[in-house]
């Protein structure tokens, strides 16, 4: 079959773009959601006040962003992949809560750019782990 040896002789390098993508997507739309005061909707900053829930919304970012980084780059293959593979997890479900956040009265997300990062990334991700799922059974 012709497409099974392209997934066996490209897979991988489709996998890692896929993947790439997805978390690129993932990024912008955070800064997407500060433009969207998401802190707003989220449980913890919403008690807080505006100012000081937006700094914490932003400073929490880093040290997650750093350990999302090693997770996908510099951990070991084994631990990459399974990191890859939540973050497809996590940006479906992630659509999931933003569908169901559609009608709130502080949601902001409402643009076409805002939805095609939203469901643009859930919809590479899901694409991404049917690729690892792919590849895995391909062995």
């Amino acid at each position: 079959m012709p497409c099974c040896s392209m997934l066996a002789a490209n897979g991988a390098l489709w996998a890692d773009g896929l993947f790439w993508l997805g978390l690129s997507i993932l990024l912008a739309h955070e800064l997407d959601a500060v433009r969207a005061r998401e802190w707003r909707l989220l449980f913890v900053l919403r008690r807080m006040p505006e100012e000081l829930a937006r700094d914490a919304f932003v400073l929490v970012h880093v040290p997650l962003v750093a350990v999302l980084f090693w997770l996908f780059a510099l951990a070991p293959p084994a631990v990459r992949l399974t990191s890859q593979a939540a973050l497809d997890i996590f940006l479906i479900a992630h659509a999931g809560i933003h569908y169901r956040l559609a009608g709130h009265v502080l949601y902001d997300f409402e643009s076409r750019a805002s939805r095609s990062l939203i469901f643009g990334g859930a919809a590479v991700g899901m694409v991404h782990l049917l690729l690892l799922a792919a590849l895995r059974l391909q062995g």
